[in-house]
């Protein structure tokens, strides 16, 4: 399979906001997590631009370990892979004896790879199983999902997870297939949904399956829930001045990380005090005014990073004991 396919989004801006921390001198190397190796492109541009740094790369698809670990061999000893999902971030770092981190990048989007490899049946545009796990040792895939779960709780799903305005029609005409026969394959459902939409629905936001296949992916591989563990931590891991750097792909996994940022740059002290004591300053200072997106010169050559959200923040205090 061929690695130059994988372009890393908004690579040159994530860079720009770990630099101050990863150029930092001092007795021990600066350590970056990257939470999301999939085909190692940000990790090797990050090991490139720090020559100093050691990095920590997580991914829970142990192919794209197997790749990026053949792309990351060069570096050698300064990469350590590890097969995990990342709110196991904490128990990795405890393994591995580090106890804070200088940087961290989350690329949430899903890996190129897994789009690209027809058989996981991520991508709604070939027809494939529908699997959708990014861990295939693990979990149950899309299509036990579409075939077992509660009516009630496939709406839940597409409205929650895809925010799809024709979520009951859609699970409707789901439930009356699957009565006939099982679901295996991603064709048939991108079908059903094409049939069961409005004229109006298909007009607009590209493939009109797209935001149920987001749905049927978030919750098969249980994403949201482990971002609401994993960003937390991540921000715990970081020594102060150390940098975290998050890309999001949809408005549900920006809205928590934008929380959890907000939550750690605000003053928690109760109203009316004259002087707002160390405990209650802010945790983190935001470096980016909103969520930054990719410039249109990077979309016209990369059209993967067209929904990207950058979002970056710096440690400034120790949590107070």
């Amino acid at each position: 399979m061929s690695q130059t396919r994988h372009v890393p989004v908004m690579l040159q801006r994530c860079l720009d906001l770990l630099a101050p921390a990863l150029e930092a001198t001092g007795p021990q190397p600066p350590v970056v997590v990257d939470c999301t190796l999939g085909l190692g492109g940000h990790s090797e541009a990050l090991l490139a631009a720090f020559p100093e740094a050691r990095l920590v790369a997580l991914d829970r698809d142990k192919e794209a370990l197997r790749l990026s670990g053949e792309r990351l061999a060069p570096y050698g000893d300064r990469a350590t892979l590890v097969h995990a999902v990342y709110d196991e971030l904490p128990e990795v770092l405890e393994r591995l004896g580090i106890a804070k981190v200088q940087g961290v990048l989350f690329d949430l989007g899903v890996s190129s790879m897994q789009l690209d490899e027809a058989d996981r049946g991520f991508a709604y545009a070939q027809d494939a199983p529908l699997d959708m796990r990014m861990d295939q040792t693990t979990g149950i895939g899309a299509a036990e999902v579409l075939n077992t779960y509660p009516p009630g709780e496939l709406v839940r799903i597409l409205r929650a997870y895809g925010e799809e305005k024709q979520a009951k029609r859609i699970v409707s005409a789901i439930v009356r297939e699957r009565e006939k026969e099982p679901f295996t394959n991603s064709a048939r459902l991108v079908e059903l949904i094409r049939d069961s939409l409005p004229q109006a629905a298909k007009r607009t936001g590209g493939n009109p399956a797209k935001r149920t296949f987001q749905a049927l992916r978030i919750e098969v591989n249980g994403e949201l829930t482990v971002l609401e563990r994993a960003v937390p931590a991540a921000v715990q891991s970081l020594a102060v001045g150390g940098r975290i750097a998050v890309l999001s792909y949809h408005s549900l996994e920006d809205r928590l990380v934008k929380q959890v940022f907000a939550a750690g740059a605000a003053n928690t002290a109760p109203p009316g005090l004259p002087v707002v004591p160390e405990r209650y300053q802010p945790r983190l200072k935001l470096l980016t005014r909103g969520a930054e997106l990719p410039t249109e010169e990077e979309v016209a050559e990369n059209r993967r990073a067209a929904p990207a959200r950058l979002r970056g923040a710096q440690r400034i205090r120790e949590e107070e004991r």
